[in-house]
């Protein structure tokens, strides 16, 4: 008898797991796949272009010229980015280009911090004035010619802090962040450290800035790619050849046709087609952001969630 039930016990897990899977499949309704399906067609129009241009970037000049390089390359060859390696341009203003980045994300994150605490405490006087002097500027700007004539009088033309200190503060990520502080730090705990003698400094510090990691996570990601991607105010603002970031760089290349497509020194010692350089250009300003990405991943889902929903 016992060897009996003992033939029969390991028959039922599996005959539970079955049902569950079972019960699993049936809760799949039509709409899903619908959802998976849009999803799936978003995914690919992003990932795609992305594999096509890493894709030509290391084909051989023939494969690319005869449009025959889709999303696999053909005769492999890495010459254009040997070629980059080999001008100096490229090279400077890739590291010019990651110091301006991380100095921004830096300011950024300091001068947005300093204005989204005070806004998320209760007991400040005026606190809707304030936020709303602070969000006026996202719906309204001078201009450009206006702005163009404030840096020349604050002597930032031409200089590396002209693409730091404009844009360091961002009433949208502001906003974000005292959301985030307001439904996530409750104020029993301003109160707990200012009753154990804490100033808001301290506070600030020793408190908020801990629980805050994942809305810091997420808005430092977005200061680093905004600023990485941006090249318009060098357009406008930068004439110094040194000082121009890799993105104007790169946008002079892929706006420029024919040979004069792209731009490099005698010793790159060019022996690539314009438009396989700019494959390899394009792939060489986007890797090190994409790099970034996996390090804060988790923080970026449970910042944007917390800090855009809530509040």
């Amino acid at each position: 008898m016992s060897n009996v039930n003992a033939a029969n016990l390991p028959k039922q897990p599996v005959r539970e797991k079955k049902e569950s899977i079972w019960r699993g499949v049936n809760r799949v309704h039509f709409s899903d796949f619908i959802i998976a399906l849009v999803i799936l067609i978003l995914s690919l129009t992003c990932v795609l272009p992305f594999i096509h241009v890493a894709a030509k970037s290391i084909s051989s000049n023939t494969a690319v010229l005869s449009k025959s390089v889709y999303l696999w390359p053909k005769d492999i060859n890495f010459d254009a980015y040997v070629s980059i390696f080999k001008d100096g341009q490229l090279i400077h203003s890739m590291f010019y280009t990651i110091l301006v980045t991380l100095l921004f994300t830096v300011f950024g994150m300091v001068v947005t911090i300093c204005a989204a605490y005070p806004l998320s405490i209760r007991g400040l006087k005026g606190r809707a004035g304030f936020a709303f002097v602070l969000m006026f500027t996202m719906y309204f700007s001078a201009g450009l010619i206006p702005e163009y004539l404030l840096m020349n009088d604050l002597k930032l033309l031409d200089t590396m802090w002209v693409l730091v200190l404009p844009l360091a503060f961002s009433p949208y990520n502001m906003l974000i962040m005292r959301s985030f502080l307001v439904s996530t730090i409750p104020e029993s705990l301003h109160e707990a450290a200012k009753l154990d003698g804490a100033n808001h400094f301290q506070t600030l510090w020793h408190v908020v800035l801990p629980l805050s990691k994942p809305i810091i996570a997420t808005l430092s990601l977005f200061y680093a790619v905004g600023r990485w991607n941006a090249y318009a105010d060098a357009k406008y603002y930068i004439t110094t050849k040194a000082l121009q970031p890799l993105q104007y760089l790169l946008s002079n290349m892929v706006l420029s046709s024919g040979q004069d497509a792209i731009s490099l020194s005698e010793n790159a010692a060019v022996v690539s087609t314009p438009e396989v350089l700019q494959a390899a250009t394009i792939m060489f300003a986007t890797l090190p952001i994409i790099m970034v990405y996996p390090f804060v991943q988790k923080y970026f889902v449970k910042g944007a969630m917390i800090g855009a929903v809530k509040g």
